[in-house]
């Protein structure tokens, strides 16, 4: 594990501790989520990071707004490989 140092001016983490309770938590939280938004990190990452199964991992997630990005490309190309392999 590798250990990470923030420092936050007094009156921001007062207000962050007041909003998240768990500071350290939070800002955990807060990595997580941008990690997965910008693609940095996978759905699996974030539950592993947080200590949490798929579905609360899922639902984090959710809650976060944090949404997988699948194009229209995407889906077209898992329907072609669905197609193909119901064709086997």
């Amino acid at each position: 594990m590798m250990h990470v140092d923030v420092e936050l001016p007094e009156e921001i983490a007062k207000r962050l501790q007041a909003a998240w309770r768990d500071l350290s938590r939070g800002t955990l939280e807060a990595v997580a989520v941008e990690g997965y938004r910008d693609g940095t990190l996978t759905r699996d990452q974030v539950g592993r990071l947080l200590g949490l199964s798929f579905w609360e991992t899922e639902t984090f997630l959710k809650r976060r707004q944090a949404y997988l990005a699948y194009t229209e490309e995407d889906f077209q190309s898992d329907r072609q490989d669905i197609d193909r392999i119901a064709r086997q």
